[in-house]
């Protein structure tokens, strides 16, 4: 058995998994409160839009992460149908890579398909408000679009990190949610303990800014990847960091990645 063969087994477990389905429901939904609040504030429409449009896309995803990718890897071990997948010539290091690459190609397909709603959306809003989306970006819409496709793939990297080593799915779920909190919000706590006293109103201890800067450096900044903002309101976007963003998604994804295959090749099976 190869990686694409695994990859593809995963992928239809995922397409097949109920909670899918339900994510897909709480989607339609938020798209339609998208329209129904943008319209609520006529001058505004435009900007509202595109960031709820985003904002639901975000959600979504995550919620497919959290509710549907964590559970794929711990069904085989909860039902041991990891023991006749490893049964067959496939290492321990080639499943965790098949693994999530079913996992990554789920994401792609199912945030391509949301993201076509949300553009659809977008695109009756604009033909009813054409007056208020006088500063509009397709280009930043999607770009936007890519940067969070590329943090839930990063996001399910660090997931399947956890789950090399942790002994249930719920463990691995809450550690995954906690690194999305960090990663969301160190970059600018790290700003904040750096900032001079007199700017804040308090002083930080040395302890507490060795701390931040560890965990500044330790836990993805994911807050790199939403630029929901940039969007909503077609500020420019440079390509220095286009580029560096993305390197840095992908440098980060291959290093949670290999630690996880190189954890779980000395895990041992209940």
């Amino acid at each position: 058995m190869t990686l694409w063969p695994l990859a593809l087994i995963t992928f239809k477990e995922g397409i097949r998994n109920k909670a899918l389905y339900g994510i897909t429901l709480i989607a339609l939904m938020l798209f339609g409160a998208t329209a129904l609040i943008a319209t609520m504030i006529p001058r505004e429409v435009g900007k509202v839009s595109i960031d709820m449009a985003l904002s639901t896309i975000s959600f979504t995803g995550l919620l497919l992460v959290f509710f549907v990718g964590i559970n794929l890897m711990a069904k085989d071990l909860d039902k041991r149908t990891i023991y006749t997948v490893l049964s067959r010539p496939i290492s321990r290091s080639q499943y965790i890579f098949g693994k999530f690459l079913g996992m990554a190609l789920l994401i792609i397909v199912t945030m391509s398909a949301l993201s076509l709603m949300a553009m659809s959306a977008i695109v009756l809003l604009k033909a009813t408000h054409a007056e208020f989306f006088g500063r509009f970006s397709w280009s930043l819409i999607t770009l936007a679009i890519l940067f969070n496709i590329l943090m839930l793939i990063l996001l399910s990297a660090i997931s399947f990190f956890f789950a090399s080593f942790t002994t249930s799915s719920f463990i691995t779920l809450v550690l995954t949610i906690i690194t999305y909190i960090i990663g969301q919000s160190i970059s600018s706590v790290k700003a904040l303990v750096e900032s001079s006293p007199q700017e804040i109103g308090i002083t930080v201890s040395p302890v507490t800014l060795k701390m931040v800067k560890a965990a500044y450096y330790l836990f993805p900044n994911l807050s790199l990847f939403d630029i929901k903002l940039q969007a909503a309101h077609a500020l420019t976007v440079t390509s220095s960091f286009v580029m560096w963003t993305i390197v840095y998604g992908l440098v980060y994804i291959a290093l949670a990645i290999t630690l996880a295959a190189l954890i779980f090749r000395k895990k041992e099976f209940p």
